[in-house]
Parts: structure tokens; sequence; C-alpha cells
């Protein structure tokens, strides 16, 4: 009783055509989810915090806080 020889040739193509198109379809199903779960949150929050923002209300808050120190708070 003889064992069968191991098909070695082509056994590079013959795997690829199986994990290919599964990597392929993986790797857009990760971007997809990349895309929607932290890209499109993090857009949206940058969009509504600089929809209220007011920089010259922030800059006036820094001042008094004595941030700067080429500009003194108003008070001194």
């Amino acid at each position: 009783m003889s064992l069968a020889k191991p098909a070695m040739r082509g056994l590079l193509a013959k795997r690829l055509r199986f994990h290919l198109p599964i990597a392929f379809g993986l790797s857009l199903v990760a971007a997809a989810a990349f895309k929607f779960t932290v890209t499109e949150p993090r857009k949206q929050a940058y969009a509504d915090f600089y929809k209220h923002y007011d920089s010259t209300k922030e800059f006036s808050a820094m001042r008094e806080a004595g941030v700067f120190e080429s500009v003194r708070p108003t008070g001194k």
C-alpha cells in the first residue's frame, strides 16, 4: 500500500483562486465598517463642535486665565 503523491503542481494558483476573493471581500467589509463606525461619527463630531465654536470667546477665556505671555489679562 503506497501513499498518494501530494499535488504540488499548481497548488499556489489553486489556493489563491480560493483565498484571494475572500481576502478582498473581508478587506472591503473592514474598510466600510471603519468608515461608518469611526470616520463618519468623528467628522460629525468635528462639524458639531465648530458649528458652535466661538474663537473670540475662547481667546478671551484663555487671556483671562493667563495662558498667554504676550497678552495681559484685562484686570491687570
